[in-house]
């Protein structure tokens, strides 16, 4: 009987903690993340060694990783129009006009606190927490959108949706 009470107890304690990571079930682990490691480019000999940059201490070399210039290269841009790692010079206009109505320079942090008040509002309920059920669609179900829905909204305003399944 006193074992049962334990398990209960055990249980009962355990249902009270409030986990903030949700849906991520290997968060504060130690181990090395395999998306931080950007692999060099290949070594190759350049047909002038007169065109290679000269050396700067602290300084990049060709064979460093650039993912913002080769997701633009990819995309079919140039990644020379990359001024200084920052905003394309032909993506000044847009970025401008996007931000017309304000820019809030702490809208991680704030985002991070909402979402913090959001999650302590759908924390695991007793039973979820023995079964170890996942809470996450629940807690996020209200912003979720039901992409059929919304397909058929399109195609009934008249929109042409290629990448779906043609009508009935």
């Amino acid at each position: 009987m006193r074992a049962i009470w334990a398990l209960i107890g055990t249980a009962a304690l355990a249902a009270c903690s409030n986990d903030p990571q949700l849906h991520n079930i290997r968060a504060g682990r130690t181990t090395p993340d395999e998306f931080a490691i950007l692999p060099t480019r290949a070594l190759m000999m350049p047909d002038d060694l007169n065109q290679l940059p000269p050396p700067t201490p602290g300084g990049g070399n060709i064979t460093d990783p650039n993912p913002r210039g080769d997701a633009v290269a990819a995309l079919g841009g140039n990644p020379q129009s990359l001024v200084n790692q920052g905003i394309g010079a032909a993506d000044v206009a847009l970025v401008n006009y996007s931000s017309r109505l304000g820019v809030n320079p702490a809208i991680r942090a704030q985002l991070a606190q909402e979402d913090v008040a959001l999650r302590a509002g759908n924390s695991r309920r007793l039973l979820e927490t023995w079964a170890r059920t996942d809470v996450y669609y629940r807690a996020y179900q209200s912003m979720t959108l039901d992409s059929w829905a919304e397909h058929e909204r399109w195609r009934r305003a008249g929109a042409q949706t290629p990448s779906a399944p043609p009508a009935p």
